[in-house]
């Protein structure tokens, strides 16, 4: 069944980022507010335009990591397809199938309020399951901290909420043939059309568009806001800490062939392995870089004291070493996050404090129909 729900013409513009590989990272890391300059010394950054520069070279970093972001070709129909659909309390909720790109299908399930008028609008990245984009809704049975699809639906919000390459109706997805150097950079090319998507909608006000996230969507979240302004307010659910902090144990260790070994997965970066050899001194970026990107828009990141392998002690400096950009900004307050006595979770009050973070941020009031106050 064809939709009837997207207009064409108008959708933003293309980003794009120049590979390099300045050789001041080292001497600029430690320091977010420092860029390198045309001739490879680090400097202070003290202008806008300066920063601009230290963003864009944070972003030709993560490409190091990630491969290059390839453009996309905003004239391509995206063939939107409903395979069936559902209506259930304020929304209904469609199963679609858009193509991404010539050949590249993507599985998402779109819901959409049964009130008139523009909406906001959200990209909800599921985590690690085999249910994929069915986990971010109540028929995750096992996990009801992750229905945060549902729950943003039920409060009035659009909502797109994409499978990841390798789960759900894209578990066949073959990473060893497609164009990209990586999985993660095959989901940020796919949330950009998501963005597209969306921005194609006649009942999305397309100025007012967030994304949220947990664990395996909390740094995909992260990722997409890096790459694609068009998000104006950025929720990463245990989806990160730097690096150096990062803890699988010993016996997972071994298994990965070192201790970043589940980042360099092939449904992930595998660069990290064949290009960095899974070394921490030679990742050409790190997590609060990627927040630093994110700068000025708002960004909230729960962060539970008992995450396993997201350790609270790398959020708590990456938080530090961010918060000098924020404050470069004039707005420390977009910058926030919550550090509850859980385990691996997205538990109610933090769920909630970002629901109402998105609400004030993208100008929405929610609906009645809630299942979170």
């Amino acid at each position: 069944m064809t939709s009837h729900f997207f207009r064409p013409g108008a959708m933003a513009l293309i980003f794009t980022a120049i590979l390099h590989t300045g050789n001041a990272h080292a001497q600029t890391a430690g320091n977010i507010l420092t860029y390198e300059d045309a001739a490879h010394k680090a400097r202070p950054v003290q202008t806008k335009a300066q920063w601009e520069t230290k963003r864009r070279q944070i972003l030709d970093r993560m490409q190091l990591a990630m491969g290059p972001l390839p453009a996309r070709d905003l004239n391509t129909p995206m063939q939107v397809i409903i395979n069936d659909s559902l209506t259930e309390r304020n929304h209904t909720r469609y199963n679609i199938t858009f193509m991404a790109a010539p050949g590249e299908p993507v599985s998402a399930l779109l819901f959409v309020p049964l009130k008139k008028g523009k909406h906001a609008a959200i990209l909800a990245l599921h985590g690690t399951s085999a249910l994929g984009k069915r986990s971010v809704t109540s028929e995750n049975k096992g996990k009801t901290n992750r229905a945060y699809a549902e729950e943003l639906a039920d409060r009035g919000y659009v909502v797109i909420a994409p499978d990841y390459p390798s789960f759900g109706d894209m578990k066949d997805y073959d990473f060893e043939h497609d164009r990209y150097e990586s999985g993660t950079m095959k989901a940020i090319f796919n949330h950009m059309r998501c963005i597209d998507l969306l921005q194609t909608m006649e009942n999305v006000d397309s100025a007012r568009i967030g994304v949220i996230g947990h664990s395996l969507g909390g740094h995909n979240a992260m990722f997409a806001g890096a790459f694609d302004r068009r998000i104006k307010v950025i929720v990463a659910s245990c989806g990160w800490t730097k690096f150096s902090y990062y803890n699988i144990g010993e016996e997972a260790s071994k298994r990965y062939g070192g201790r970043l070994g589940p980042w360099a997965q092939t449904r992930y970066m595998p660069l990290l392995r064949d290009k960095y050899k899974l070394e921490q001194e030679r990742m050409p970026f790190d997590f609060d870089e990627v927040i630093a990107t994110l700068a000025p828009r708002p960004f909230y990141t729960n962060s539970p004291v008992n995450d396993a392998n997201f350790d609270v002690k790398g959020v708590k400096e990456g938080m530090a070493n961010v918060a000098p950009v924020y404050s470069f900004f004039g707005v420390p307050q977009h910058l926030q996050v919550s550090y509850p006595d859980a385990a691996h979770d997205f538990p109610p009050a933090q769920r909630l404090e970002a629901y109402r973070l998105l609400d004030g941020e993208l100008h929405h009031t929610p609906e009645e129909h809630t299942l979170l106050p």
